[in-house]
């Protein structure tokens, strides 16, 4: 893979692309520092990543911010990050990590000087509430290709160095030995419990809002250059393509359509690799809610395993 250059990162960002990025990571970031300052601090509730870290450190030391805290633990996997994963993506997460740090203590600012509520009633009510915001405001941040940092990045830094394991198993990991620090620290079960239920709501929000109702997709992709953008998402995206040749009936143009199974997880790479590859493809994206074969959910029963 060609190696980026600051540089070259900076000349490829597009005014347009940039404003609008930032628009949805404002809104994204707003949302989730106010599910974390309104109804998890208050209740004694972990978040999964390095927020739920940095608000165990608070609760032992609260003269040290949360959002401050995040954005310092963060820094050593930036730099990892830095060399290990790419420029393009830790300039973009370093950015929105600085900038929910700053959204998260500004909340807390304002809480503070009472213009800003705390929930102190129904914990699990907190956790549901505190989920669906962090959920939805994550969710406008990776769809606009960027993350928050934490956990992410660890699951990115360990995949590089043992590309066998699973990224989602590695934040998992991560996030339960957090949820599992929250609970001793607290000297309450009932807080992993909720920060579980927190972390539920949050990941099915997220998916709703980023890839709709179904546990699969089906990409239809309308191509004059099938062969390119197949090796993109065999190469790139870790999935398997179909080519077939295509005549348009209305202009009689010869042309690729590029057939590819992937879990919804998966689209928003797999659609800026297909945009990449060719700028002018046509996307047809549909629902595929049971998917079997290598690489997916196996029949219930059978002996195959899920790659």
């Amino acid at each position: 893979m060609k190696k980026e250059s600051v540089k070259s990162v900076f000349k490829s960002l597009k005014v347009k692309d940039v404003l609008v990025d930032n628009v949805f990571f404002i809104i994204g970031c707003v949302l989730y520092s106010l599910g974390v300052n309104i109804f998890a601090i208050p209740n004694n509730i972990a978040q999964s990543g390095i927020t739920g870290l940095a608000i165990i450190i608070n609760y032992l030391i609260p003269k040290l911010q949360v959002g401050l805290l995040a954005f310092l633990l963060n820094i050593p996997l930036l730099v990892l990050a830095w060399f290990f994963i790419g420029k393009r993506f830790t300039l973009k997460t370093l950015w929105v990590t600085g900038m929910l740090s700053i959204v998260i203590d500004l909340a807390k600012f304002l809480m503070n000087k009472g213009i800003i509520g705390a929930y102190t009633g129904d914990k699990l009510l907190a956790a549901m509430f505190c989920g669906a915001m962090c959920g939805a405001g994550l969710a406008l941040i990776i769809v606009r290709g960027a993350t928050s940092g934490g956990t992410d990045v660890i699951g990115r830094l360990i995949k590089n160095a043992f590309p066998h394991l699973s990224i989602a198993k590695m934040i998992m990991v991560s996030d339960a030995a957090i949820v599992l620090a929250a609970a001793i620290v607290f000297r309450s079960v009932d807080s992993a419990m909720y920060a579980a239920i927190l972390i539920f709501v949050s990941s099915r929000v997220m998916d709703f809002i980023l890839y709709g109702t179904g546990s699969g997709k089906m990409l239809y992709i309308f191509t004059r250059n099938g062969d390119l953008v197949s090796e993109e998402i065999v190469s790139h995206g870790r999935r398997g393509a179909t080519v077939i040749e295509t005549k348009g009936g209305y202009t009689g143009e010869k042309g690729n359509l590029v057939i590819c199974a992937a879990r919804s997880s998966e689209i928003p790479k797999i659609r800026k690799l297909v945009k990449s590859a060719d700028p002018e493809s046509f996307i047809v994206l549909s629902e595929a809610n049971e998917i079997y074969g290598k690489g997916f959910t196996p029949p219930a029963g059978s002996d195959e395993s899920d790659n």
